[in-house]
């Protein structure tokens, strides 16, 4: 849009950011005209399920140049939210004016941009694109926001209502060939603020300038928005990165893997053995199905037209359409059946295969046989709206176990099972023989000390922000032996929690109703949470009142079995999945007061971890 006069009303008297002296520059460019670039561009990175098979459109050129440039210079390693159509948008209007010389952008979007891992590269440019970035932050995103404060927002935080449920940001970005500098100003209402409340605080204030918006510097790393960010952060030692990996850098753990990614949870875990066999085995065989018809049908031009979807039958990927383009057939192999941790203290059947997982990453070395013994600390991963937590296992992890689960394994195999090595590095375990003069610090000694420290509850607080944005970093504590002692003993208790002993709860049984295990859904009383509704028949009382002191995200460990441990029915496949073992009628009581038992002992052993 070439609109010389509404510029100059939004440069006098919108933005604010420039005086009566800039008239003599404003009549110079009536010769030459300023474009201004308007928009509410669409939000969505992508489909939910493969199955659906609802992609966002193509656009080559565009894609081109949001590969070369934002998630060229991006360090994350996920860009997948690059994707997202407003994105584009932003590229697209920035190349626009670049080329036209000067003008201005506005554009109304989802505000994951100002502090999305996968954004730092489109950060980076938006600064270099424009001279001034002004950025009006409406907040709203409702399941992050309501992560905040575990009190959940409504319908009315938004901003567009119900049809947008992320956060959105107004970005006002003006590039000058007159103006060398760059400059980033911000502003953002409460994140609890509600749409009327937003909408009178934007007419009131007329104008940027009546915003009272403040500058912000952005970090070295393209970081926006660094409140609360500690300071000393980069004199911790590193616990992995992608650098470690490549060894371009140094870090206590050599190898860092993400948690098991199917893209097919419904068919490829389930709590019974054999209806996860039955269940794979009609998946398996469908998808060679269509190998065979793929293969009769000669060049397919559109791969997603030509095959046809059925939930019932088996669930697509974008991987596993690669495979089928590759012709690489799949053989049900029962070996491939592993236990797993699906979600924290939930151990469920999983089929592990490169084909029907759509990423293994590096667990066929970290777990190569079902005999192979190992442990892995896991932790939240970067970019998680929850926060901060930590959980070891002895068995393959879901990537969704923990919210984006990153792992760092205790030893590392060939894939036979052979060659069992050390994944700490040697340089990892020489900062603490150095640092606390005790060469005697052997490499078990720092796994766990790594985990105990990873539950200090002065370490998450003061580094929240950060672990947010990172993988963790260590610091050297006062004393190091109290802090790998503690973290030994959680590790012990955490992965052998089905061996702990059961919490004293009260069962009492209803009157008239027969004495049954069976659970279909659980639920915590709320209005007496020392009360567990198990079934019709059965109630637990005597739950001791600091068990939901002991968190793994926003759930309480206990939370996560009434939440897990369900009778389910999945819509698309009609495949249940049954917690229930008919051979073991009691186990989930069971499990249930064994839980209870380690949340009450891990809350204590985190005490003993203050001050150290």
């Amino acid at each position: 849009i070439c609109l010389v006069d509404t510029f100059e009303l939004v440069e006098d008297k919108q933005l604010g950011m420039f005086t009566n002296e800039n008239t003599e520059r404003v009549q110079r460019q009536k010769d030459a005209p300023i474009f201004v670039i308007i928009g509410n561009p669409p939000y969505n990175a992508g489909q939910v399920n493969e199955n659906d098979n609802n992609k966002n459109r193509k656009y080559p050129a565009i894609d081109k140049r949001v590969a070369e440039t934002y998630a060229k210079d991006s360090k994350a390693s996920n860009k997948n939210a690059l994707s997202d159509p407003y994105v584009k948008a932003f590229r697209m209007a920035s190349d626009r004016i670049i080329k036209t010389g000067e003008g201005l952008v506005c554009l109304v979007t989802n505000n994951g941009y100002l502090d999305g891992i996968a954004f730092d590269g489109m950060r980076m440019h938006l600064l270099r694109d424009f001279n001034q970035v002004n950025i009006v932050d409406l907040k709203g995103n409702i399941r992050k926001d309501s992560m905040k404060d575990g009190i959940p927002l409504g319908e009315e935080h938004t901003v567009f209502g119900l049809g947008a449920m992320v956060g959105i940001t107004i970005a006002l970005c003006v590039r000058l060939q007159s103006r060398p500098t760059h400059l980033l100003k911000y502003w953002d209402v409460h994140f609890r603020s509600k749409r009327v409340e937003k909408f009178r605080l934007l007419t009131e204030a007329v104008s940027l300038s009546g915003l009272g918006m403040r500058i912000l510097e952005p970090t070295s790393n393209n970081v926006w928005l660094t409140d609360g960010m500690a300071d000393d952060w980069e004199t911790l030692i590193p616990l992995g990165s992608k650098e470690a990996k490549a060894g371009r850098a140094e870090a206590v753990f050599s190898t860092v893997s993400n948690g098991v990614k199917t893209n097919r949870d419904i068919w490829a875990y389930n709590f019974t053995k054999d209806a996860l066999i039955s269940h794979m085995r009609t998946h398996i065989s469908e998808y060679n199905s269509w190998i065979g018809r793929l293969n009769a049908a000669g060049s397919v031009a559109n791969l997603d037209a030509f095959i046809e979807v059925d939930d019932t039958k088996m669930s697509w990927s974008r991987d596993l359409k690669l495979d089928l383009k590759r012709g690489r057939m799949c053989r049900f192999d029962e070996s491939c059946v592993r236990t797993s941790l699906y979600r924290p203290f939930t151990v469920e059947h999983l089929y592990f295969d490169r084909i029907m997982n759509e990423e293994v990453y590096v667990f066929p070395k970290i777990f190569p046989l079902p005999a192979s013994e190992n442990a892995v600390i896991c932790v939240s991963g970067v970019g998680s709206s929850k926060p901060f937590q930590t959980l070891v296992s002895n068995t393959i992890p879901c990537l969704d176990m923990l919210e984006k689960t990153q792992c760092f394994p205790l030893h590392i195999y060939n894939e036979d099972g052979s060659n069992r090595r050390d994944n700490i590095t040697d340089w990892g375990l020489q900062q603490f023989h150095q640092h606390y003069q005790a060469p005697s610090i052997t490499k078990l000694d720092v796994f766990h000390y790594v985990y105990g420290i990873l539950h200090d509850p002065a370490y998450r607080e003061k580094y929240a922000a950060n672990l947010r944005r990172e993988l963790p970093r260590i610091p050297f504590a006062a004393d190091f032996w109290k802090v790998a002692g503690v973290g030994k003993k959680l590790m012990d208790m955490h992965v052998h929690y089905e061996q702990q002993p059961e919490y004293p709860l009260t069962e009492v049984w209803s009157d008239g109703k027969p004495k049954d295990y069976k659970v279909v859904k659980m639920k915590r009383d709320k209005k007496d949470p020392t009360k567990l509704i198990y079934n019709e028949s059965l109630t637990l009382f005597g739950i001791p009142a600091n068990v939901d002191d002991y968190k793994l995200g926003n759930r309480s460990a206990l939370d996560w079995i009434v939440d897990q441990y369900q009778v389910s029915v999945d819509k698309r496949s009609g495949i249940k999945n049954d917690p229930n073992r008919a051979d073991d009628p009691t186990y989930i009581v069971r499990l249930i007061k064994k839980v209870v038992t380690v949340s009450v002992e891990t809350v204590k052993l985190v005490t003993e971890l203050k001050g150290s």
